[in-house]
Formats: structure tokens, C-alpha cells, sequence
């Protein structure tokens, strides 16, 4: 089912609902829901999400009233490193394999905050 921009819309409705909620996590929402609401073809979902939950993140930090600024550098700093290299890599790993290691980081973050 194949909605356009309104899929897109709700993706993004989701995606923040997930995130401002819990603090994180909307990218796991974000990605199925563009592949099965959206005409974005498998190699475009990813950056999307990417583009769409930047913001998203920036909005929840200002709204959680647990949002601590302490150390906050040291984890930009590491997340640029991360997505500068992952944005050089991605290009050279197939969209499956993207899909599998999405699943199974899903998967872990389920059962790790389930015990």
C-alpha cells in the first residue's frame, strides 16, 4: 500500500511519536514504514530516514524533561565520526545486508530491554 506523500507523513508521525516517547528509536520505526508506506526504492529509504530523524531527535532533546546536556561533545563527536563513515561504507554494502543488520540490531535492543 503505497500512500506518497501522506506515507511519508505518517511515517514521519510515527517515527516522532517512537522517538519522543521513548528518547530513541524512531529510525527503527522510520525505515519499515518509508519501504512499506512510500514509493522510496530500498537504496533510498536509509538516507531518507537519516534526513528525517536528525530532526526529529533535535525536537525530542529539547522537549524530554530527562534530556542531560552533560558529556553531550563527546557523543556528537563520536556520532559524526560514525556517520561520516558510514555514509562513505554504505554506498559499498548491498541494501540487504543493511536490512539483516537493521533486523537484527532491532532484535537485540528488544530483547536487551525486555531483561
Amino acid at each position: 500500500m503505497k500512500l506518497g506523500k501522506w506515507g511519508i507523513c505518517i511515517a514521519g508521525l510515527c517515527a516522532g511519536a517512537v522517538n519522543g516517547l521513548l528518547g530513541a528509536g524512531g529510525g527503527m520505526v522510520l525505515v519499515p514504514l518509508l519501504g512499506l508506506l512510500t514509493d522510496l526504492q530500498d537504496d533510498q529509504v536509509f538516507p531518507v530516514s537519516v534526513c528525517i530523524i536528525l530532526p526529529i531527535c533535535i525536537i525530542s532533546l529539547f522537549f524530554s524533561p530527562s534530556a542531560s546536556l552533560t558529556g553531550l561533545w563527546g557523543y556528537l563527536a563520536g556520532s559524526a565520526a560514525g556517520g561520516i563513515l558510514a555514509g562513505l561504507l554504505g554506498k559499498k554494502i548491498p541494501t540487504l545486508w543493511l536490512h539483516r543488520a537493521l533486523g537484527v540490531l532491532i532484535l537485540w535492543g528488544g530483547i536487551r530491554y525486555l531483561c
